[in-house]
């Protein structure tokens, strides 16, 4: 088992990201399409923005964007990217359980790609989130897939030499961290059921609006052909008051 963190894993997994990778530029896609395709004029704030490679795609929207992390490794890599416009970057180190660089209701749209599978405290976080947003913002948030991301889940190979997920302790929900020296989540990550993630935003106060269970484009299935069958992400769209 390692003992990694996002800061110590933050050059690789920007390099991963920078080469193209299929998962994350896919995972960038499905929760954009959650979002108007003219994002001018509007303040919106990245949770967990990692090296910004969401952020980076709010700013050629137009958006006013910030992008908000708690590593201060992957922000060093998110500012050198630079900002692609026509809209705005900054960056903030912030834990996104607190967000506590941001104002009240100064945020327009939120987006955490990949992300709330991170942060230790759920509700702590949908607090913030709801702190900062205006009346009836949105967030749109992605999370691996609950279901087919879980502690000690495995692949097999059934009868007719396809792939098969093999999915245990799905009912153990806390943090865990994979023993693959080559995975993102050897710097750890919170498993947390389905029906937590969709609950905990309407115990918050916010309306749910979409939920989607994106099937992996052509490109993603040639990349990682096990996962063909498989939607290897949460996509979800809520509302607050």
């Amino acid at each position: 088992m390692t003992d990694e963190s996002w800061d110590t894993i933050a050059d690789w997994y920007a390099a991963l990201l920078r080469a193209g990778s299929a998962l994350h530029d896919f995972n960038r896609d499905v929760l954009l399409a959650l979002l108007p395709d003219e994002l001018s004029g509007l303040r919106v704030l990245d949770l967990g923005c990692g090296e910004g490679i969401i952020t980076r795609a709010l700013a050629a929207r137009g958006a006013a964007a910030t992008g908000i992390d708690p590593s201060p490794r992957l922000i060093e890599h998110a500012r050198a990217a630079g900002t692609p416009g026509p809209g705005t970057v900054v960056y903030a180190v912030d834990d996104g359980c607190v967000l506590g660089t941001v104002a009240d209701g100064s945020v327009d749209r939120m987006t955490a790609g990949l992300s709330l599978s991170h942060v230790p405290d759920l509700d702590a976080a949908l607090a913030a989130v709801r702190r900062v947003l205006v009346p009836r913002g949105t967030l749109a948030f992605s999370i691996p897939h609950p279901c087919f991301v879980a502690p000690h889940a495995s692949w097999t190979t059934a009868t007719d030499g396809t792939a098969r997920r093999v999915v245990g302790d799905y009912l153990a929900e806390g943090f865990w961290r994979s023993d693959n020296p080559r995975a993102v989540r050897r710097a750890g990550n919170q498993h947390r059921t389905l029906a937590t993630y969709l609950a905990a935003p309407l115990r918050h106060g916010f309306t749910l609006e979409a939920v989607t269970e994106p099937t992996p484009t052509a490109h993603v299935a040639a990349r990682r052909p096990k996962r063909a069958g498989l939607p290897p992400f949460l996509v979800v769209r809520v509302r607050s008051a």
